[in-house]
Formats: C-alpha cells, sequence, structure tokens
C-alpha cells in the first residue's frame, strides 16, 4: 500500500491533468532506488583525502563514503517516456563541479515522443546519460568495481536532443543527436556553439553487441573555439555462459588553437574480462592504457603528459539479488612522475577500493 500511495502522489505531480486518463496507468510508471557506499585505501596516502583530479567515482581516500545516492521515476507507454532522477554523493559532486548549484543534483531529466505508429522511431529531449561508452554511473551494472580510464575522462551524462530508431527484430540501433556540450548540462561561460553525435549498435545475437559513438563539437569560449572530433567503438562479447569479455577503443583529436589545421591527438584502448563463478561469486579484470600526451583531456604539464597504463582485478559476491558487495585491487603506471606521494611526484599509484551497492 505504501508503494501504490507513493506513486500515486508522484504521478499525480507529474501529470496531474493526465492522472485520470485512460491512456496513463499507474502500472506505466516505475519507481527505482540505488544506493552505492564506498571505501578507499590509496597507498600514496593523500593527506587531503582527495585522490586524482583524472579519477570522478569512488575518488576519496581511506573514508567511508556515498559514491551514488539515486532515487528515479520513469513512465512508458506506447507513445510517451519520461524520467526524473535525483542524485547525491562525490559522484555528483566532482561531475558535475562546474554546473550551477540548482542543477547539480539531477541525473536525468528527459521526455520522449514516439513519431511513429508502426515504427520504434523516437525524440528525446532533456538531461540524458550518455550515448558514448560502455560504462555508466551505475555501478553494479558494469564490469568492475571503478570506472575505466576511457569512461573517467568522457561524458557520463548530456543535455539535448536526440532522434533514435530501433529495427522492428532489435538488432540496430540508430540515433543522432543534437548537444550542449561535451558532459555539460549548462553550455560553458561564452560558448555560442552546438555539438552532435551519434550511436549505431548492432546485435546480431544475444551474444554480442557492437557499438560506435561520436561527438563532435566546441565545447569552449567563442572567443577560444577549437573543434573537437572524438569516437568510442566497442565490442560486448558472451564468449561462453560464465566468460565475457569487452574490447573497448576511444580515439580522439581536438584543434591546437582556434582556427589552427593542427590537431592534438588522445586515444585508449581497454581490455575488460568477466568470469562467473557461480551464482553468488563472480571474478573480473581490466587491462587499460590512455595516450595524451598534450593533455587536452588530462593536463599534467610534465614533458610526457598523460600517458598511463592501467590494470585491475575484482571479486564480487552477491549477499541477495539486490545487494551486491565489490573489492578490487587497482594500480596505474605513467610515464612521467605524476602522482603525489609524501610531497614527492612517484610514477606509480595502487590503491583497493570496496563497494556496497542495493538497489529497490
Amino acid at each position: 500500500m505504501k508503494k501504490f500511495f507513493t506513486a500515486s502522489i508522484l504521478l499525480g505531480l507529474f501529470f496531474p491533468k493526465a492522472q485520470s486518463s485512460d491512456s496513463l496507468k499507474l502500472s506505466n510508471f516505475k519507481l527505482s532506488v540505488y544506493t552505492e557506499l564506498f571505501y578507499t585505501y590509496d597507498f600514496n596516502e593523500p593527506t587531503n583525502h582527495y585522490r586524482q583530479n583524472f579519477i570522478y567515482t569512488y575518488n576519496r581516500h581511506n573514508e567511508l563514503n556515498l559514491n551514488l545516492g539515486l532515487i528515479k521515476g520513469s513512465y512508458e507507454s506506447d507513445n510517451l517516456r519520461a524520467n526524473i532522477a535525483l542524485m547525491a554523493g562525490t559522484y555528483a559532486q566532482d561531475n558535475l563541479a562546474a554546473e550551477q548549484n540548482a542543477l547539480r543534483y539531477v541525473n536525468e531529466a528527459n521526455i520522449g515522443i514516439r513519431l511513429s505508429k508502426t515504427k520504434n522511431l523516437w525524440v528525446d529531449a532533456g538531461i540524458m546519460p550518455s550515448h558514448i561508452g560502455w560504462e555508466s554511473a551505475v555501478g553494479k551494472n558494469n564490469f568492475n568495481v571503478t570506472r575505466s580510464l576511457a569512461a573517467e575522462n568522457s561524458p557520463y551524462f548530456e543535455t539535448g536532443a536526440k532522434v533514435s530508431y530501433t529495427t522492428d527484430n532489435g538488432k540496430w540501433f540508430l540515433s543522432s543527436l543534437v548537444l550542449n556540450g561535451w558532459q555539460r548540462i549548462a553550455k560553458a561561460e561564452g560558448n555560442q556553439s552546438l555539438s552532435f553525435g551519434h550511436q549505431l549498435t548492432f546485435k546480431p545475437n544475444d551474444k554480442i553487441t557492437l557499438n560506435s559513438s561520436s561527438f563532435i563539437g566546441n565545447d569552449k569560449s567563442k572567443d577560444d573555439k577549437r573543434m573537437r572530433y572524438f569516437h568510442d567503438l566497442y565490442g560486448d562479447f558472451q564468449l561462453t555462459e560464465k566468460f565475457s569479455a569487452l574490447l573497448g577503443f576511444d580515439i580522439g583529436a581536438e584543434q591546437k588553437e582556434k582556427g589552427s589545421k593542427s590537431y592534438n591527438l588522445w586515444y585508449t584502448p581497454s581490455i575488460l574480462m568477466k568470469y562467473h563463478l557461480d551464482e553468488k561469486w563472480t571474478l573480473a579484470g581490466r587491462l587499460e592504457y590512455y595516450n595524451d600526451k598534450n593533455g587536452v583531456i588530462v593536463s599534467t604539464e610534465t614533458p610526457n603528459g598523460f600517458q598511463t597504463f592501467g590494470y585491475s582485478l575484482n571479486v564480487d559476491y552477491a549477499i541477495f539479488k539486490n545487494v551486491l558487495f565489490r573489492t578490487e585491487a587497482r594500480g596505474f603506471t605513467s610515464k612521467d612522475a605524476i602522482f603525489v606521494q609524501n610531497d614527492e611526484l612517484k610514477q606509480g599509484n595502487f590503491f583497493i577500493t570496496a563497494s556496497l551497492a542495493a538497489w529497490f
């Protein structure tokens, strides 16, 4: 009765005039909650507890903290869909630091309208999850405990409008997007340009997913306009009933200065693997490399920039169907000494992260 009463109130707030309509049913509305606590011990022991400027999740040392607390309301019918989600935690604090105060706790706020009576053709607008990458902010959905370098340094969310089409057999998905910028809700100050993107996903069967996503645009002010081109490519493969692997490769280019014909490049290959021991236990690992020599995305102000290898291994235990405990050991090795330890710069960084997630 409590769930029914709560959903009725929320439904009335979102759709006050349509609540009595036959086309709007309470069964179309869903309310979900996700909470993820974490603890990370960084062996470089940063004194201020803040770990790295290129990491935006689980980025606190030696303290129990909230990575993401999320409450989401969704509505979906044959011709209309809408989502609104509010959040709190260090993920929101670090990823939305550049946004206006009133927007920093908004995870999603979007509405979609079906454009065809016979085809799965939609237009959606608002604040949405990013169309780029194989990982999301919701930890339980990812191979590994922490996010990859590729995910941390590409958009988690986006604001704009998209037109999408899914074929009748569900094998192909295609979308075209107009965006406010690179992981933006509000545009950067002085920015007067729109950004664009695409996503193409092919699922030949239930064991293979191939995805191509792009971003084209300028995320700086009009006076410092520099075009950025970015492409994300990955394949997700269920190799056996228990073993799966994901291969990803991101590459980007940005003008060195306004009007320049020269570009700074960055790229990152990733390999992720996961093995289910049984219904309760899972092992997963990751190998990755991030090359941003010119500091487009990660600025180090060192001779070789950010050229870093990463490796990790995690063990997951499903306490209940909706409660997951995970531990991960992860390390970085960089070409330059960029990691702070005892007031000195080191080439390596090693840390252990544990997380506890529950969802309803």
